[in-house]
């Protein structure tokens, strides 16, 4: 791909440069947390946090081969951890101070994850359609996350073959039952923070149907994997 074009979705969603690490206070994680349910009425869970007694952060899980350093779950039993409830949200965060912050899938909301290059694209494009949009988020390993209904891990793989594209041909992964996702200001290694693109506001309470943005994300998905091919 060319600078160009890295140039041009960067300053879509005003990336000039490598993110900066801001203080992931305990005070704000949990002030933050509370806000996702009551406000969003999402269910929450404290995740792992980094760990900065060094040079290099590393995971509070202390693992040396962890695959999602400050941001994964603590125990198997996540699921039944996570909860709506600002005074449960409250009691996590008084004991895990630097907890990340992690939001199951499946239940509120579901996740389409794509790239960051094919997010950005789709992104553009769906604003031009003027098609609803929910919250979005941007993870520091470059990926892209766009909130619909739940439900859409059911019927994407069949949206994506009635497009003309087979599902594994495609970076598009859909988030769903089981599963979930950091929310902002979570942080995670080697460095960064998860950001919002587009922030949950009063506009946006009502997420959009995966039909209505599987088009543009799998066009742009698609596009990066010709250009990869190439």
């Amino acid at each position: 791909m060319t600078s160009e074009v890295v140039q041009g979705v960067e300053e879509t969603i005003g990336v000039t440069g490598a993110p900066s690490i801001p203080q992931q206070r305990g005070e704000q994680l949990l002030e933050t947390a509370v806000r996702y349910a009551e406000e969003r009425h999402w269910d929450v869970f404290a995740g792992a946090w980094l760990e900065h007694d060094g040079d290099t952060p590393r995971c509070s899980c202390n693992a040396a081969d962890c695959t999602a350093p400050g941001a994964h779950a603590i125990a198997p039993g996540w699921a039944g951890q996570a909860s709506g409830s600002a005074t449960a949200v409250r009691r996590m965060w008084t004991k895990h101070p630097h907890a990340s912050i992690l939001l199951p899938t499946g239940r509120a909301f579901e996740a389409l994850d794509v790239p960051e290059i094919s997010g950005c694209l789709a992104l553009a494009r769906m604003e031009r359609m003027e098609l609803p949009l929910g919250p979005v988020t941007r993870t520091p390993d470059r990926r892209m996350l766009f909130l619909v209904l739940p439900g859409a891990s059911a019927k994407v793989p069949d949206l994506i073959r009635n497009l003309g594209w087979p599902p594994a041909a495609l970076d598009l992964i859909c988030r769903g039952e089981g599963e979930y996702i950091a929310a902002p200001p979570t942080r995670m290694a080697p460095h960064g923070s998860v950001q919002w693109v587009r922030r949950p506001t009063a506009t946006n309470r009502w997420l959009p149907d995966a039909e209505d943005l599987i088009s543009p994300l799998a066009y742009a998905c698609g596009r990066d994997a010709k250009l990869r091919g190439r």
